[in-house]
């Protein structure tokens, strides 16, 4: 290895990204060298052409003095849309000598502005109530010519999936995402230059409901952003001679149903293989019984390249056993609650059916345990067609599972015909922790694959039941542990941006992002609204990504302006509905909602926003908005200590979550510090009779309450205590549900009791990520 030299490279935090429409991207990189200690001196970055070869440069930064290698932006000529560009980078260590260029990268434009969509919406006349077959969409066309480049720009409304000259076009899965509907619609860009033929060709289109029009939230709603499927695409050739063709969604297009009967992300499919259409992706075929398709209206101006990397398919597992229940069901076990769907082979008669019900867990006997999953079927159906041995996957659904019941399936159930595809958005996995006890491994295993199974495009509370929604919440106490353990900076960056769009006039944030207006229509809660600041922010500290900070900045202000106009007392928050320290072990009989009071917790989370403006205000260089939020952090903190804490310094409520809030967000004197950690530490205490020789310790707190109860401890001089709290492997702690057979974490401390009966069958989800924000503590201060 040479001394130094750059090892990796990055525009918009994706190599060789295809159709970004961003005006000035940014570039970063990374060094390697044969030296310890090696550190960036200077830099100098070169943009040009594709085709150009660095012959005729754009941009050249000359020889930079920084040690800056993150987020460098472009500042040459504008681009153009649809541009192919190169770019590469060099660096200096300040020992004399500059390093080989890097080897050269690429990066794609988009189309950048509306006005280049000339394609038409187009649907078919789709009617009936409740799930309707997907749509199938077809166009053929011929080509002429050498062709040089060939691009596909495509969208719709529901999900789609591309299919050119019988094959599928691209590997991601549930496009075009979910987003902020009537704001904002992700468009994906995607080669298919060697796809094409120099003859005829066909474009098919599939169309499902997804979250745009199928069924959503718990109340059995559905078409919440609109009742009508449609699609959006164009297909640019550039020829060698420099001719260039369009081919477009128009009403010259063709539309039927096809196999697929039902498709719901939370009840699975329904397929007919019977019902194929064989060869309808392709030139040639007979589509004279097809209907045409109807143009209708809809905004173009809402659409936005890809931002977050997509959904794709990013392991797979085999069954690690094949069983009969005590009551004669036959299951299948993938060793691993996982989040996709099964792949699967089967030989049948026309007619014969294989159906697969997606559960998380036994019951107490070694039964089906399906009530957790509230109205949420997860159930595939696959009608077979009756031709030698047949294969299939869903198409616009997934499932969280660890098991499968086999509910019909011809012939003999065989472990080695099952395969669990496992779809997450396509994050790089940044951060690994490893250590000597194989308990706490197994709790970072877990952490990961709730994050796997939980940032499917959005950030969800879980992935099984009737909700799968975007909790503000759940979102904000992970994305410090989530920014360690996967790049997830373009994953928030996408979700932060439907936030932004769907805060109400007053500032206030909905529970859930993207909104799903007639599931919620409370919003403004407390730790969870508080995602519109802290959130960026921690994006922020983890990627040095000032522009997020920059973008998000207004909406983290009119967060901090909603609080500020709530009740009587603008200094407290005092007002309002909250789900306070959520799922707290000290909550009353019956009660999701912790001890803490919601004023206390409000007025806290307050104080913590506000103080975290001031910090975003002074990067973005702007004294006024620090000096006025500065000013109002001081006098939120005043009236917290008169109203929550003594002359003597001790705190009004007496539980572990009001100190532990208290001592991590820096509401106390200075003074009085001590004295709540050693009231958090004496609260910890577990308190036996007799008493034992060893003091043991254990947490009752909630949703908000547990991210920050290590750190409070490490902090304040309880170092010890916290790792004790870590390792504790009874109930309550992050250790029991491991021992009890955990792949992911629990949505509640005691989701599977002590006798394998369950907390509740109405809210009780085993993979949903919330108390996996103790990996923060385990990589910052335990590592």
């Amino acid at each position: 290895m040479v001394a130094v030299s750059v090892s990796r490279t990055w525009c918009e935090y994706k190599e060789n990204p295809l159709g970004i429409d961003v005006a000035h991207p940014r570039f970063s990189w990374r060094i390697e060298s044969d030296r310890r200690g090696v550190v960036q001196i200077a830099y100098q970055l070169q943009v040009a052409l594709e085709d150009a070869e660095f012959a005729e440069v754009l941009w050249d930064t000359g020889e930079v003095h920084s040690d800056q290698s993150m987020h460098i932006v472009y500042q040459g000529p504008p681009l153009e849309a649809r541009q192919g560009y190169a770019y590469r980078v060099r660096v200096s260590d300040g020992e004399g000598s500059w390093s080989d260029w890097s080897p050269t990268a690429t990066f794609e434009t988009g189309l950048m502005e509306h006005g280049a969509w000339t394609a038409q919406w187009i649907s078919s006349s789709e009617t009936g109530e409740g799930s309707v077959p997907c749509t199938m969409l077809r166009k053929t066309f011929a080509a002429g010519g050498k062709i040089k480049r060939a691009r596909i720009y495509a969208t719709s409304l529901g999900l789609y999936e591309l299919r050119l000259n019988g094959a599928r076009v691209g590997d991601g899965l549930l496009t075009p995402g979910w987003t902020s509907y009537h704001h904002r619609l992700q468009y994906q860009t995607y080669d298919v230059t060697p796809m094409l033929l120099t003859s005829s060709n066909t474009i098919g289109v599939l169309l499902g409901d997804g979250w745009y029009k199928g069924e959503l939230g718990w109340e059995g709603h559905r078409e919440l952003w609109g009742n009508q499927r449609a699609a959006l695409m164009q297909l640019h050739i550039v020829y060698e001679d420099g001719n260039e063709q369009v081919i477009r969604t128009d009403g010259s297009w063709k539309t039927a149903t096809g196999p697929i009967l039902m498709s719901e992300l939370y009840h699975g499919e329904t397929y007919d293989a019977r019902l194929e259409k064989e060869g309808w992706d392709r030139a040639g075929y007979d589509d004279s019984s097809w209907l045409p398709v109807v143009e209708i209206k809809h905004r173009k101006d809402i659409l936005v390249a890809q931002e977050n990397h997509p959904t794709r398919v990013m392991n797979e597992l085999k069954p690690i056993g094949l069983f009969q229940t005590p009551v004669g069901d036959t299951v299948l076990d993938m060793g691993q609650n996982m989040v996709g769907w099964m792949h699967f082979k089967v030989r049948g008669q026309a007619g014969d059916i294989v159906k697969l019900q997606h559960f998380e867990v036994l019951d107490a006997d070694g039964n089906v345990y399906t009530a957790n999953l509230r109205k949420a079927q997860q159930r595939i159906t696959y009608i077979c067609r009756g031709e030698g041995e047949e294969q299939y996957e869903p198409h616009f659904t997934f499932q969280g599972f660890r098991y499968v019941k086999v509910e019909a399936c011809p012939g003999e159930v065989r472990m080695e015909d099952f395969t669990g595809k496992v779809i997450h958005s396509a994050m790089e996995l940044t951060g690994q922790f490893e250590c000597s006890d194989p308990l706490i491994n197994q709790l970072q295993h877990n952490i990961v694959w709730g994050q796997k199974g939980n940032f499917v495009d959005v950030p969800t509370d879980c992935p099984q039941r009737d909700e799968r929604l975007g909790w503000t919440g759940d979102a904000q106490v992970f994305i410090r542990t989530a920014s360690f353990n996967m790049n997830v900076a373009p994953f928030f960056t996408k979700w932060m941006r439907d936030l932004a769009a769907d805060q109400l006039p007053d500032g206030g944030v909905p529970f859930v992002i993207p909104q799903v207006e007639n599931n919620i229509p409370m919003h403004s809660a407390t730790g969870w609204g508080d995602a519109a600041v802290i959130c960026p922010w921690t994006i922020y500290m983890c990627y040095g990504d000032g522009r997020i900070l920059e973008e998000q900045y207004p909406s983290m202000k009119a967060w901090i302006n909603y609080i500020r106009s709530q009740g009587d007392n603008e200094y407290l928050w005092n007002t309002g509905f909250h789900f306070g320290d959520w799922l707290a072990l000290d909550a009353k009989d019956g009660s999701y909602l912790g001890a803490t009071s919601n004023d206390f917790v409000a007025t806290a989370f307050y104080a913590y926003s506000t103080s975290l403006l001031v910090k975003a205000a002074e990067v973005l260089h702007k004294p006024e908005d620090a000096a006025h939020y500065r000013e109002l952090h001081n006098h939120i903190l005043k009236h917290f200590r008169q109203e929550f804490v003594t002359p003597n310094g001790r705190l009004s409520e007496a539980t572990q979550t009001a100190y532990i809030l208290s001592l991590a967000f820096d509401l106390l004197e200075e003074s009085d510090r001590p004295r709540a950690a050693r009231t958090l530490a004496q609260y910890l205490e577990v308190q036996t009779f007799p008493p034992k020789p060893e003091k043991e310790y254990a947490l009752r707190t909630g949703f908000l309450g547990t991210p920050y109860l290590c750190h409070a401890l490490s902090q304040n001089g309880y170092h010890d205590i916290a790792c004790k709290l870590v390792l504790r492997t009874e109930y309550p702690s992050w250790l029991y549900p491991v021992n009890k057979g955990a792949t992911t974490i629990w949505e509640h401390w005691d989701g599977l009791k002590e006798d394998d009966t369950f907390w509740s069958a109405d809210m009780n989800s085993f993979n949903h990520y919330a108390y996996g924000a103790i990996g923060d503590w385990l990589y910052q201060v335990l590592a």
